[in-house]
């Protein structure tokens, strides 16, 4: 899959020609002046000028263009002056790739003093872009409206996010998920309709035989392991006399990282019940791919290994760090509610507070041998659980705030990576609406991505969000999931 930087945005200017070359002159140089400085903002993708469009033709021939450039990731719209949107129809119809509607204009304040019928004429977007976002209105486009003027740190700002959000709709049309096997026996929220996620979102799954893989590590030379092991001791702390383990799971990540670069996937599962060929199940090997960028589901959750990949492609170049996680266990004193996040393994060191540790420890479950794995305490600070989950007809997104904090207590038998938040608005009206959403128990947190990028995502994918936050209240949200159920309902009727 490509990067945030491999792509970028086309801003294109509305007119039409009733007020003279002049009016047109001007719209182009103030919009190419404000492209120029939107982009010294440090936004994560750059915006390309693609002119002022002020007919049928014109605009229609620049969404063609959009939607065929592999570059391009979005549309951003400003309707400068008056700019009928009947002109917008056709282009619009055909535009496939995100849109972001900017209400702005060039300049700040009104000019009181001196303004005439000229200035008024050429600066009405407060005119031209309601023209403009009727249409989109009518012809039921999902799209983000940004209002403010475009020199507002807080309107870059939230025109960066959707760009996150953007990237992360086209570069999941590119993303590949390799299954190691099937989903733990028995498991209903990790199944999932494949065709109407490869269609909704563009992930490809498919599933391969963990023989094929074991093979593959028996290949690696004693060459290729010495040089994992050099990067694991040059990023974590050695903290077990066990490294025969430890290099078998070099091996493991060598095997997974070269299959994966030729087949092009960037999302994996496996689980513990099918390894056959294999002394471990992958710990340190998946964690490591992990920090890489490579996302992960346990127990064969694809459609949460995708999000993950997806979710840290969004967040790329950002500090906080966008894991795999899982809900493990509660902690119910009045007070002090918490949920414990953790895995068996697998959770990512882009979220370890500190320097984390490799270690070998039974794993209790699978029957294999102790594999290594590193293992930390999480970070805090204020970010988002997402799940994706199939409501038979319909994927439902539903993300929850967090508030990250430290461990209360040290955890000396408990040798896993793991994290500990307090849900949003309080643990006990977040988790009865997480499971009356149907939320998976694996989820990936967050803390660089916001719900409402989140939301963003799954408007330009057409899927529904579902929110609990600080403002969530249980009736209303109970009622909100029922109409939600019945909208759905009508629209695959009709």
């Amino acid at each position: 899959m490509r990067s945030l930087k491999d792509l970028e945005f086309w801003f294109v200017t509305g007119s039409q020609p009733l007020y003279g070359d002049d009016a047109i002159q001007a719209c182009i140089k103030h919009a190419d002046d404000m492209i120029s400085k939107m982009n010294e903002f440090g936004l994560p993708c750059k915006i390309v000028n693609k002119g002022v469009v002020t007919c049928t033709e014109e605009i229609t021939k620049v969404m063609k263009e959009v939607n065929y450039c592999d570059a391009c990731a979005g549309v951003i719209i400003f309707a400068h002056t008056f700019s009928p949107s009947k002109m917008w129809i056709k282009g619009l119809v055909e535009l496939n790739k995100p849109l972001l509607h900017l209400h702005t204009q060039y300049n700040k304040e009104i000019p009181y003093d001196t303004m005439d019928m000229d200035f008024m004429n050429l600066n009405q977007s407060a005119h031209g872009d309601r023209e403009t976002g009727f249409i989109a209105s009518r012809l039921r486009m999902n799209r983000k409206v940004v209002m403010g003027h475009w020199e507002d740190p807080e309107v870059t700002k939230r025109i960066a996010a959707w760009m996150r959000s953007a990237a992360g709709v086209v570069l999941g049309k590119e993303l590949k998920i390799c299954r190691f096997g099937d989903n733990m026996r028995y498991v209903g929220v990790t199944e999932g309709d494949k065709v109407e996620v490869e269609i909704k979102l563009g992930w490809e799954c498919n599933t391969y035989a963990v023989g094929n893989l074991a093979k593959a590590i028996d290949a690696c030379t004693e060459e290729e392991v010495d040089a994992k092991m050099a990067e694991y001791t040059s990023k974590y702390d050695m903290n077990t006399d066990n490294i025969d383990s430890v290099r078998y799971q070099a091996r493991c990540e060598i095997a997974m990282e070269k299959f994966f670069a030729e087949n092009d996937f960037s999302a994996f599962t496996n689980t513990f019940q099918d390894l056959v060929g294999m002394r471990q199940l992958p710990g340190i090997a998946t964690q490591n791919l992990m920090a890489k960028g490579i996302g992960y589901g346990g127990e064969g959750d694809w459609k949460t290994a995708a999000l993950d990949t997806i979710m840290k492609k969004m967040a790329e170049g950002l500090p906080g760090g966008t894991a795999f996680m899982e809900d493990y266990t509660l902690n119910l004193i009045p007070g002090n509610e918490l949920i414990m996040g953790a895995h068996m393994l697998e959770v990512d060191p882009c979220v370890a507070a500190t320097k984390p540790k490799i270690e070998v420890h039974e794993l209790g479950i699978g029957g294999k041998e102790p594999p290594a794995r590193l293992v930390f305490d999480g970070k805090s600070g204020k970010g988002i659980t997402c799940s994706l989950v199939d409501m038979g007809g319909r994927l439902r997104l539903i993300c929850c705030d967090v508030e990250a904090v430290p461990c209360p207590k040290p955890t000396p038998n408990l040798p896993v990576a793991k994290c500990t938040w307090k849900p949003l608005p309080d643990l006990q009206t977040a988790a009865e609406c997480w499971i009356y959403a149907g939320g998976a128990h694996h989820t990936v947190l967050s803390f660089d991505l916001t719900a409402e990028q989140m939301e963003d995502y799954a408007d330009m994918c057409g899927i529904e969000f579902v929110h609990i936050g600080p403002e969530t209240n249980m009736r209303q949200f109970k009622q909100d999931l029922m109409l939600k159920d019945v909208a759905y309902k009508i629209k695959g009727i009709l």
